[in-house]
């Protein structure tokens, strides 16, 4: 009743796609400045959308595209857009939003979504679910996307252990280095799309 295959493969996809590693910056910028509790509220919040996302779209992710008349490049560059404007104001220290509004907003968007459930992992997931043979191959394919999202929460469960480490200089460094990346992606998915929509054309 379990294809290790079908687990292996999609696991290492969305590894590769949501990177872990690669969040923690993004993550530690985000949160700093705020109590222990509220940032580990914020990682159990981002991953639970992240997974409610990966979920709605693994269900009936194919039908919600058709319905919206979305294409998949539209999607990667509106995922782009959104995180561009994100690293723009983690690159200039922009900080004006109420605090408890900015709470919210951070463990929805940008980390909840499109960081962890960007294009690339919803595509990803949605392929997945429609390949997957009989019983075997869905337990396979959502087992695999539960380890995964047990696998980010503990990256960023434990990534606050660094703020502890790093202080507030160190937080300066990590914001503005985690812009510089996060604008990277950004861009990179924007290209991805109009590469995409130009080669479909």
């Amino acid at each position: 009743m379990f294809d290790f295959a079908v687990f292996g493969s999609l696991f290492l996809t969305l590894f590769v796609i949501m990177d872990p590693p690669g969040i923690t910056p993004i993550f530690l910028a985000l949160t700093s400045g705020r109590p222990v509790k509220v940032q580990r509220r914020m990682a159990w919040q981002a991953v639970c959308v992240a997974f409610g996302v990966i979920a709605i779209f693994g269900i009936c992710g194919q039908q919600i595209l058709d319905y919206l008349h979305v294409s998949v490049p539209a999607l990667m560059i509106a995922g782009g857009l959104l995180l561009l404007l994100i690293a723009l104001d983690l690159l200039t220290g922009k900080n004006d939003e109420p605090k408890q509004t900015k709470d919210v907003n951070v463990a929805l968007v940008p980390l909840g979504m499109p960081l962890l459930a960007g294009p690339g992992a919803i595509v990803s997931v949605i392929l997945a679910v429609q390949k997957a043979d009989g019983a075997a191959g869905q337990v396979s394919v959502w087992a695999a996307i539960v380890a995964m999202h047990v696998v980010l929460w503990i990256t960023m469960r434990y990534s606050l252990v660094i703020i502890r480490v790093i202080k507030d200089g160190g937080v300066v460094l990590v914001t503005r280095l985690a812009g510089m990346m996060l604008s990277a992606i950004a861009v990179q998915q924007i290209i991805n799309g109009v590469l995409q929509v130009v080669a479909a054309a």
